[in-house]
């Protein structure tokens, strides 16, 4: 995977990773300065984060049937899978919240109920637009998608060439090529 890392004046920080042969976003995570000064929790924007299994947290953990929310990015849309929801499919629904500015799925039968924020959307003020908006649901998985407006299609490609224009941080000290004698 290949990180970039972007430091904003606030503090907080931003880190993607994108894969090495594809150039798709893998992760995206982002953490701020906490009241007190330090470093908050990352939180996982796009993808998620590592399974961490621990011999002290082994004891309480979520239950591996409970319905898991993670969002990828496609180049054309934004993609959220939340898995374990074993309904059929005309159990759901899914709609735009505009007042609250979310995507809202909920059952009939009052089982699961999810607000999704759109960040991406927030960040250049767009409207969301139940158009394109589409899903479907198969092997105990909704998949929900948003196709991406061009504004935002144009500004990754941009973030894109920025990205492969920058120069790479390999020769740091400390990371130098030793060759052995």
């Amino acid at each position: 995977h290949k990180k970039v890392h972007y430091t904003y004046p606030d503090g907080s920080e931003v880190v993607e990773e994108y894969d090495i042969q594809t150039d798709a976003l893998v992760v995206r995570k982002r953490r701020a300065v906490n009241m007190l000064g330090g470093q908050g929790d990352w939180v996982y924007l796009v993808g998620e984060p590592p399974a961490r299994v621990t011999i002290e947290n082994d004891m309480l953990r979520p239950s591996s049937s409970n319905p898991h929310l993670v969002r990828n990015d496609r180049p054309h849309a934004f993609e959220w899978r939340i898995r374990n929801l074993p309904y059929p499919k005309p159990t759901y629904s899914v709609t735009i919240d505009q007042d609250q500015r979310q995507i809202v799925v909920r059952t009939s039968n009052k089982k699961y109920f999810k607000r999704i924020d759109v960040e991406d959307l927030d960040r250049f003020r767009l409207p969301l637009d139940e158009s394109e908006l589409s899903w479907t649901h198969e092997n105990s998985t909704l998949v929900i998608l948003y196709k991406k407006p061009s504004v935002i299609v144009q500004a990754e490609r941009d973030a894109k060439l920025a990205r492969h224009a920058a120069p790479d941080e390999k020769d740091k000290d400390g990371d130098v090529d030793c060759k052995q004698q």
